[in-house]
């Protein structure tokens, strides 16, 4: 945010600089350079001793004035060639230095003039230029006068547009507090601001978006929470009465249809409390966060998993110490991951998890299978809840496409990632990255 204002007021800064050099290129092309016309003034006392007393005198006179004019003045009055004055002036001065007109040669100080055209002051005047430096002109008062005039008029465009812009950006400010609010999960975060602000009309949309999300998401935890429920009440009279048939069936294949239609009934009861699970996730907002040593707590989700499972090979980093956060919660995702990768490892799981000590102190969880992998294309899909590869939707796989997105949800609560790639037994690998909470002192570190 406060990159843009920067960029703002660098851009208005820029915009008057070039505005500065695009004025005075424009009045010298329209009405000569300013800064000789300072100079003329400066040294126009100069000017009219020359003008108006020395020219006027008559022709037996003329050096006389001259001398007296010398003596009297600050500058210094003398006469060179023509060829000489022509030298030190540029060309176009030079021709116009020929015309009789007056050349000032304001940098040095100085002017030049033909003391006549046709020689009738004294006899070879034609050739001769009155010379006269060492004037009064000082161009860099001159200059910061004008820079002075330039200056207050940027401070008088900047203060309103400094005033205006901050209004903004204390709106934009307290927006974006909103915005990170919001998409951290606490979704009653809302823009307040009085009707008269600028922004004001901004902040009603986006609070009518916040609360048309806040609604939505609500209506569909509610929805998902109470449907849950209330299957799980015609889930147990089908339990009941399947177990009832099940005792009085006789024939054995209706026995195996029945035991068929139990596991189906299995399976709805499962997905009914993976959904409960996802509605609880959903309606989380602060973690019940305790410290507990992270190296024993993956073992024991290991040592959980069911004897049919793929065998997983431990690795941890003996310095994994306490970790701060939501034991039970944390080594579900964990859970999860490593039944997923049991489901497709050929006969290896492997589970590393290693600590990064220094600024900023991160926990990694890496669960990887020897398994067929998972296409890059799928890589962010198989998070959606639902969503299942091809591979996984017969029954030798079972799942409901649940078990990751619970995974990445208890993940982000953490205020972890979870990431996956390819593993370097072949198959998939996913990657936990948590941040350790500061304060928590670990074995290694004592």
């Amino acid at each position: 945010m406060n990159r843009l204002f920067y960029r703002f007021f660098l851009l208005v800064m820029l915009s008057i600089s070039v505005a500065t050099f695009l004025i005075y290129i424009a009045i010298r092309a329209l009405f000569g350079d300013p800064l000789e016309d300072i100079a003329r003034r400066q040294a126009s006392a100069q000017i009219f001793l020359i003008e108006q007393y020395v020219d006027q005198a008559p022709a037996d006179e003329w050096l006389g004035r001259l001398n007296k004019v010398r003596e009297v003045s600050e500058a210094s009055l003398e006469l060179v060639t023509i060829d000489a004055a022509r030298m030190a002036l540029p060309a176009a001065a030079g021709a116009a230095l020929m015309r009789g007109e007056l050349i000032l040669d304001a940098p040095n100080k100085a002017f030049y003039r033909r003391v006549d055209l046709a020689g009738e002051k004294y006899i070879g005047s034609e050739s001769d230029v009155i010379h006269v430096h060492k004037l009064p002109i000082e161009l860099g008062l001159a200059l910061e006068m004008e820079a002075l005039r330039y200056v207050i008029v940027a401070i008088a465009l900047l203060i309103p547009i400094a005033l205006w812009s901050r209004s903004h950006w204390h709106g934009l400010q307290a927006l974006s507090r909103v915005a990170d609010e919001f998409g951290a999960g606490k979704l009653s975060a809302r823009a307040e601001f009085k009707p008269g602000a600028s922004i004001y009309p901004l902040a009603e949309r986006i609070n009518h978006m916040a609360g048309r999300i806040e609604g939505l998401l609500e209506s569909q935890r509610t929805l998902l929470h109470s449907v849950s429920h209330e299957l799980r009440t015609p889930i147990a009279r089908l339990e009941f009465a399947l177990e009832l048939l099940r005792g009085a069936a006789a024939d054995p294949a209706l026995e195996r249809r029945i035991g068929a239609m139990a596991g189906d009934l299995a399976e709805l009861n499962a997905l009914v409390g993976e959904l409960l699970g996802m509605a609880r996730l959903d309606s989380v907002r602060t973690l019940a966060r305790a410290p507990f040593e992270l190296g024993p707590a993956l073992r024991a989700c290991v040592d959980g998993l069911a004897p049919g499972a793929p065998a997983t090979e431990l690795d941890l980093d003996d310095g994994l110490g306490q970790f701060e956060g939501d034991q039970r919660l944390l080594l579900r995702a964990v859970d999860n991951l490593l039944r997923n990768a049991g489901k497709y490892a050929q006969r290896t799981v492997a589970l590393s998890a290693r600590r990064t000590k220094g600024a900023p102190d991160v926990v990694t969880i890496m669960v990887e299978d020897d398994g067929p992998g998972i296409p890059e294309a799928e890589r962010e899909r198989v998070f959606e809840p639902f969503h299942r590869l091809d591979r996984s939707r017969d029954r030798a796989t079972g799942g409901f496409g649940l078990g990751l997105s619970i995974a990445r949800k208890a993940v982000l609560l953490h205020g972890g990632t979870l990431r996956v790639g390819q593993s370097a037994l072949g198959g998939a690998c996913f990657v936990v990255t948590l941040p350790c909470v500061p304060g928590i002192q670990d074995p290694a570190r004592a």
